[in-house]
This record gives C-alpha cells, sequence and structure tokens, in this order.
C-alpha cells in the first residue's frame, strides 16, 4: 500500500512538472499582439457568458501560468465545455497558450479585496 502511495505523488509530482514545463518559456511582451481575443470577455469585470449556460467569465489576471496552459489546452481538446473557448483555443499553438500564460501569470491578480 505505502508503495502505491508513493508511486502515485511520484507521478502526480511528475505531471505537475510537465504542465509547469509548458508555461515555461511564454512571452508575456509577444502576448501583447494576442490577448484581444481575450479582453471582450475576461477583461470585463463581472461579465456572464449566456451560452450554452450562465456562466461567470473569471478575470485571468494573476491566474498560475501552468493553470492557464493546461485550461487552454484542455478546451482546445474538448474535454473542458465551451464553444466559445474551444474556438478560440483551436487556433492557439502551444507557443502562443505559453505566451498567453506568461502574460496574465505576470499581471497582478484582481480579486475583491484590489477594488
Amino acid at each position: 500500500m505505502m508503495r502505491k502511495r508513493t508511486l502515485f505523488f511520484a507521478l502526480l509530482a511528475s505531471a505537475h512538472a510537465l504542465d509547469a514545463s509548458a508555461a515555461e518559456g511564454g512571452d508575456a511582451q509577444a502576448a501583447q499582439n494576442k490577448i484581444a481575443m481575450c479582453q471582450g470577455c475576461h477583461g470585463i469585470d463581472g461579465y456572464r457568458m449566456a451560452f450554452p449556460e450562465v456562466y461567470r467569465v473569471p478575470r485571468l489576471g494573476g491566474q498560475h501560468p501552468a493553470y492557464i496552459v493546461k485550461a487552454l489546452q484542455a478546451y482546445k481538446s474538448g474535454t473542458r465545455n465551451s464553444p466559445t473557448m474551444r474556438a478560440i483555443a483551436a487556433s492557439l499553438s502551444e507557443k502562443d497558450m505559453a505566451d498567453l500564460a506568461a502574460y496574465y501569470g505576470s499581471a497582478a491578480a484582481v480579486t475583491a479585496a484590489t477594488k
């Protein structure tokens, strides 16, 4: 049992390292030319999407870069369900995803406490 648990945590750590490496190498400056498609929804305080269901669109500033890359990859593959995000993610290369993750990961997080 202990060996299985150790193996599980080793695999989990490896997966996390791979996710983190996917966001490494991103160029926040290069993302300046790519963020327009994001700002239309993610740059509006309190914005909600109404299709396919009512959904509060999160702010991206301050998100962990590896999380952003993983989310975009999931939208692109269809693992995450949002027709709008799937269409946008489908147009992104891995480099685009890393650049966007670097940009938003370096931005200050916006929370209710900072407003």
